[in-house]
């Protein structure tokens, strides 16, 4: 499994799709994780670039956001990239508390940009 968190200093970034770049940690079948990847986020906003071509074929099963539009949460879908928002704090405590099962997605979409992402 493969856990991906839009980062900034080794934080959940709040904005997904201006984050400095991804945290992508490989978790095993006991649940821990036993490899971390960084990739470069793409210029422009994150639902509108490849990042979550990019995600999926690395692998990724689910991104641990802040922050994010319907738009990305449906193109993140659409590349078989399950999204829980809502998460803060250090990315690897953030991942952990995930797989231990202590996350659930706060259902809240990030209304307030206007760059047209959210229309689908």
């Amino acid at each position: 499994m493969k856990i991906a968190l839009p980062s900034n200093e080794n934080k959940v970034d709040d904005h997904f799709g201006h984050c400095e770049y991804f945290t992508v940690f490989t978790v095993n079948d006991q649940k821990e994780i036993i490899s971390e990847d960084i990739v470069k986020s793409p210029v422009g906003c994150g639902c509108k670039s490849n990042i979550a071509q990019t995600l999926s074929q690395m692998g990724v099963d689910i991104m641990l956001a802040g922050n994010m539009g319907e738009g990305a949460v449906h193109v993140l879908n659409s590349h078989g990239i399950m999204v829980l928002r809502g998460c803060s704090g250090d990315v690897k405590m953030v991942a952990k508390n995930w797989l231990a099962g202590h996350l659930e997605d706060s259902g809240i979409a990030c209304q307030e940009h206007q760059h047209g992402c959210h229309n689908g």
